[in-house]
Protein backbone atom coordinates (compact mmCIF):
# COMPACT_ATOMS: atom_id res chain seq x y z
CA UNK A 1 0.00 0.00 0.00
CA UNK A 2 1.52 3.83 -0.74
CA UNK A 3 0.76 5.88 2.08
CA UNK A 4 0.07 9.79 1.65
CA UNK A 5 0.70 11.37 5.30
CA UNK A 6 -0.97 14.38 6.14
CA UNK A 7 1.36 17.57 7.30
CA UNK A 8 1.17 16.29 10.77
CA UNK A 9 2.25 12.93 9.74
CA UNK A 10 5.33 14.66 8.31
CA UNK A 11 5.82 16.94 11.03
CA UNK A 12 6.19 13.63 13.34
CA UNK A 13 8.63 12.08 10.42
CA UNK A 14 11.02 15.26 11.13
CA UNK A 15 11.39 13.65 14.71
CA UNK A 16 11.78 10.50 14.06
CA UNK A 17 13.97 11.19 11.47
CA UNK A 18 16.45 13.10 13.91
CA UNK A 19 16.58 10.43 15.79
CA UNK A 20 17.69 8.11 13.24
CA UNK A 21 20.22 10.76 12.07
CA UNK A 22 21.56 11.38 15.48
CA UNK A 23 22.02 7.61 16.37
CA UNK A 24 24.19 7.03 13.28
CA UNK A 25 26.66 9.94 14.00
CA UNK A 26 26.79 8.81 17.53
CA UNK A 27 27.56 5.80 16.33
CA UNK A 28 29.70 6.73 14.35
CA UNK A 29 31.70 8.57 16.43
CA UNK A 30 32.00 5.30 19.04
CA UNK A 31 32.64 2.92 16.24
CA UNK A 32 36.27 3.37 16.78
CA UNK A 33 39.09 0.11 15.91
CA UNK A 34 38.71 -2.64 18.65
CA UNK A 35 34.59 -1.83 18.87
CA UNK A 36 32.59 -4.85 18.84
CA UNK A 37 29.24 -4.39 16.67
CA UNK A 38 27.20 -6.06 19.64
CA UNK A 39 28.22 -3.23 21.48
CA UNK A 40 27.30 -1.05 18.65
CA UNK A 41 23.85 -2.51 18.97
CA UNK A 42 23.79 -2.00 22.52
CA UNK A 43 24.61 1.46 22.41
CA UNK A 44 21.67 2.26 19.88
CA UNK A 45 19.39 0.21 21.59
CA UNK A 46 20.04 2.77 24.60
CA UNK A 47 19.57 5.48 22.58
CA UNK A 48 16.46 4.45 21.14
CA UNK A 49 14.37 3.15 24.09
CA UNK A 50 15.79 6.96 25.91
CA UNK A 51 14.05 8.42 23.26
CA UNK A 52 10.65 7.06 23.61
CA UNK A 53 11.23 5.65 19.99
CA UNK A 54 10.53 1.93 18.88
CA UNK A 55 13.19 -0.21 16.71
CA UNK A 56 11.73 -1.67 13.32
CA UNK A 57 14.12 -3.69 13.44
CA UNK A 58 13.71 -5.83 16.66
CA UNK A 59 10.83 -7.42 15.65
CA UNK A 60 10.51 -7.57 12.02
CA UNK A 61 10.26 -10.59 10.20
CA UNK A 62 9.58 -10.31 6.70
CA UNK A 63 9.45 -13.56 3.96
CA UNK A 64 13.07 -12.96 2.77
CA UNK A 65 14.72 -13.29 6.07
CA UNK A 66 15.41 -15.78 8.95
CA UNK A 67 13.36 -13.57 11.26
CA UNK A 68 13.03 -11.48 13.72
CA UNK A 69 15.92 -9.67 13.38
CA UNK A 70 16.55 -9.49 16.97
CA UNK A 71 18.64 -6.65 16.80
CA UNK A 72 18.25 -2.95 16.74
CA UNK A 73 20.63 -1.69 13.90
CA UNK A 74 22.26 -3.18 11.38
CA UNK A 75 26.19 -3.33 11.36
CA UNK A 76 27.64 -4.40 7.51
CA UNK A 77 31.27 -4.85 7.40
CA UNK A 78 33.47 -4.80 4.50
CA UNK A 79 31.60 -7.57 2.12
CA UNK A 80 28.74 -7.17 3.65
CA UNK A 81 25.59 -4.86 2.29
CA UNK A 82 22.43 -5.39 3.45
CA UNK A 83 21.14 -6.04 6.75
CA UNK A 84 23.78 -7.17 8.65
CA UNK A 85 23.20 -8.91 11.93
CA UNK A 86 25.58 -7.77 14.36
CA UNK A 87 27.46 -10.19 15.64
CA UNK A 88 30.71 -10.56 18.14
CA UNK A 89 33.21 -9.00 15.59
CA UNK A 90 35.77 -6.74 16.64
CA UNK A 91 36.37 -3.75 14.44
CA UNK A 92 40.28 -3.41 12.86
CA UNK A 93 41.29 -0.77 11.50
CA UNK A 94 40.68 -0.14 7.72
CA UNK A 95 37.29 -1.99 8.20
CA UNK A 96 34.51 -0.35 5.56
CA UNK A 97 31.42 -0.39 7.98
CA UNK A 98 27.77 0.54 6.92
CA UNK A 99 25.32 1.23 9.84
CA UNK A 100 21.67 1.26 8.80
CA UNK A 101 19.08 2.30 11.21
CA UNK A 102 15.02 2.96 10.71
CA UNK A 103 13.04 3.44 14.22
CA UNK A 104 9.55 4.82 14.79
CA UNK A 105 8.44 7.91 17.10
CA UNK A 106 4.53 9.02 17.02
CA UNK A 107 3.99 6.01 14.70
CA UNK A 108 5.59 7.34 12.18
CA UNK A 109 8.75 5.56 10.22
CA UNK A 110 11.93 6.78 9.25
CA UNK A 111 15.11 4.65 7.74
CA UNK A 112 18.84 5.91 7.15
CA UNK A 113 22.12 4.36 6.02
CA UNK A 114 25.76 5.61 6.28
CA UNK A 115 29.05 3.71 5.19
CA UNK A 116 32.63 5.09 6.57
CA UNK A 117 35.81 3.54 7.17
CA UNK A 118 36.90 2.80 10.69
CA UNK A 119 40.74 3.95 11.98
CA UNK A 120 43.29 5.26 9.50
CA UNK A 121 43.71 2.39 6.72
CA UNK A 122 41.81 5.03 4.40
CA UNK A 123 41.52 3.16 0.90
CA UNK A 124 40.93 5.08 -2.02
CA UNK A 125 38.97 2.66 -3.50
CA UNK A 126 36.45 2.88 -0.70
CA UNK A 127 36.35 6.36 -0.33
CA UNK A 128 35.23 6.38 -3.95
CA UNK A 129 32.45 3.82 -3.38
CA UNK A 130 30.87 5.75 -0.61
CA UNK A 131 31.30 9.29 -2.75
CA UNK A 132 29.59 7.23 -5.39
CA UNK A 133 26.39 6.33 -3.27
CA UNK A 134 26.35 9.56 -1.65
CA UNK A 135 26.57 11.72 -5.13
CA UNK A 136 23.48 8.85 -6.47
CA UNK A 137 21.93 9.65 -3.72
CA UNK A 138 21.67 12.98 -3.54
CA UNK A 139 21.07 12.89 -7.79
CA UNK A 140 18.20 10.35 -6.50
CA UNK A 141 16.79 13.65 -4.25
CA UNK A 142 17.08 16.10 -6.53
CA UNK A 143 14.62 14.40 -9.53
CA UNK A 144 12.35 13.92 -6.53
CA UNK A 145 9.72 16.61 -6.80
CA UNK A 146 5.52 16.61 -7.22
CA UNK A 147 5.11 15.20 -10.68
CA UNK A 148 7.81 13.38 -11.42
CA UNK A 149 7.75 9.14 -11.55
CA UNK A 150 9.42 6.91 -9.74
CA UNK A 151 11.77 5.99 -12.71
CA UNK A 152 12.84 9.16 -12.62
CA UNK A 153 14.28 8.86 -9.54
CA UNK A 154 15.91 5.35 -10.00
CA UNK A 155 17.44 6.53 -13.76
CA UNK A 156 18.67 9.67 -11.67
CA UNK A 157 20.55 6.86 -8.99
CA UNK A 158 21.51 4.34 -11.66
CA UNK A 159 23.03 6.69 -14.16
CA UNK A 160 25.90 7.80 -11.26
CA UNK A 161 26.22 4.47 -10.27
CA UNK A 162 26.86 2.79 -13.80
CA UNK A 163 28.65 5.77 -14.81
CA UNK A 164 31.32 5.11 -12.05
CA UNK A 165 31.49 1.43 -13.68
CA UNK A 166 29.74 -0.27 -10.84
CA UNK A 167 27.10 -2.75 -11.39
CA UNK A 168 23.58 -2.33 -10.13
CA UNK A 169 21.46 -4.79 -8.69
CA UNK A 170 17.71 -4.24 -8.51
CA UNK A 171 16.16 -6.92 -5.87
CA UNK A 172 16.89 -4.36 -3.05
CA UNK A 173 16.35 -0.75 -3.56
CA UNK A 174 14.35 2.16 -1.88
CA UNK A 175 11.44 1.98 -0.58
CA UNK A 176 7.65 4.16 0.60
CA UNK A 177 8.07 4.21 4.44
CA UNK A 178 5.36 6.23 6.88
CA UNK A 179 3.61 4.17 9.58
CA UNK A 180 5.45 1.16 8.96
CA UNK A 181 9.31 0.71 7.66
CA UNK A 182 8.54 -1.35 4.34
CA UNK A 183 5.66 0.09 2.13
CA UNK A 184 4.91 0.80 -1.56
CA UNK A 185 6.62 2.02 -4.21
CA UNK A 186 9.32 0.26 -4.37
CA UNK A 187 12.45 2.61 -5.87
CA UNK A 188 14.89 0.02 -7.65
CA UNK A 189 18.23 1.63 -8.02
CA UNK A 190 18.03 1.97 -12.02
CA UNK A 191 15.23 2.37 -13.86
CA UNK A 192 13.60 4.08 -17.15
CA UNK A 193 12.27 7.41 -16.77
CA UNK A 194 8.94 8.64 -16.85
CA UNK A 195 7.67 4.94 -15.79
CA UNK A 196 6.08 3.66 -12.41
CA UNK A 197 3.96 5.81 -9.77
CA UNK A 198 3.67 9.44 -9.55
CA UNK A 199 4.77 11.13 -6.54
CA UNK A 200 2.56 13.79 -4.32
CA UNK A 201 3.52 15.53 -1.70
CA UNK A 202 3.17 14.05 1.39
CA UNK A 203 4.66 10.90 -0.22
CA UNK A 204 7.91 9.57 2.14
CA UNK A 205 10.48 7.41 0.56
CA UNK A 206 13.69 6.29 1.59
CA UNK A 207 15.93 6.08 -1.14
CA UNK A 208 19.22 3.40 -0.84
CA UNK A 209 21.77 3.50 -3.60
CA UNK A 210 24.49 0.36 -2.04
CA UNK A 211 26.67 -1.28 -4.53
CA UNK A 212 29.40 -3.78 -4.54
CA UNK A 213 32.87 -3.40 -6.13
CA UNK A 214 33.00 -5.90 -8.89
CA UNK A 215 29.89 -7.90 -9.02
CA UNK A 216 25.87 -7.35 -8.23
CA UNK A 217 25.37 -11.23 -7.67
CA UNK A 218 24.38 -11.56 -3.16
CA UNK A 219 24.86 -13.84 -1.26
CA UNK A 220 23.45 -14.69 2.33
CA UNK A 221 24.94 -15.86 5.45
CA UNK A 222 24.09 -18.60 7.69
CA UNK A 223 21.99 -16.28 10.00
CA UNK A 224 19.56 -15.79 7.59
CA UNK A 225 19.69 -12.25 7.22
CA UNK A 226 23.23 -10.64 6.46
CA UNK A 227 23.88 -10.36 2.55
CA UNK A 228 27.39 -9.97 1.42
CA UNK A 229 28.83 -9.63 -2.17
CA UNK A 230 29.35 -12.84 -3.71
CA UNK A 231 32.76 -12.48 -5.02
CA UNK A 232 33.74 -10.85 -1.34
CA UNK A 233 34.05 -7.28 -2.75
CA UNK A 234 33.62 -4.30 -0.41
CA UNK A 235 30.56 -2.62 -0.21
CA UNK A 236 28.83 0.65 0.23
CA UNK A 237 25.35 1.59 0.84
CA UNK A 238 23.75 5.22 1.46
CA UNK A 239 20.26 6.34 2.85
CA UNK A 240 17.91 8.89 3.59
CA UNK A 241 14.06 9.71 4.09
CA UNK A 242 12.53 12.02 2.18
CA UNK A 243 9.43 13.50 2.17
CA UNK A 244 7.55 14.99 -0.86
CA UNK A 245 6.39 18.42 -0.53
CA UNK A 246 4.73 21.44 -2.59
CA UNK A 247 8.50 22.71 -3.49
CA UNK A 248 10.41 19.24 -4.13
CA UNK A 249 12.08 16.92 -1.71
CA UNK A 250 12.79 17.45 2.16
CA UNK A 251 15.74 15.45 3.54
CA UNK A 252 14.45 14.26 7.10
CA UNK A 253 17.40 12.15 8.56
CA UNK A 254 19.74 14.75 8.89
CA UNK A 255 21.04 15.29 12.57
CA UNK A 256 19.34 17.73 14.84
CA UNK A 257 22.53 19.47 15.59
CA UNK A 258 24.44 20.43 12.56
Amino acid sequence: MIEILSPAQVDQARVSGALVADVLQAMKARATVGTNLLEIDAWAKEMILDAGAVSCYVDYAPSFGNGPFGHYICTAVNDAVLHGMPHDYALADGDLLTLDLAVLTGGIAADAAISFIVGEQQRPEDLAMIDTTERALAAGIAAARPGAKIGDLSRAIGTVLKADGYLVNTDFGGHGIGTTMHGDPHVPNSGRPGRGYQLRPGLLLALEPWIMADTDELVVDEDGWTLRSSTGSRTAHTEHTIAITENGAEILTLPSTR
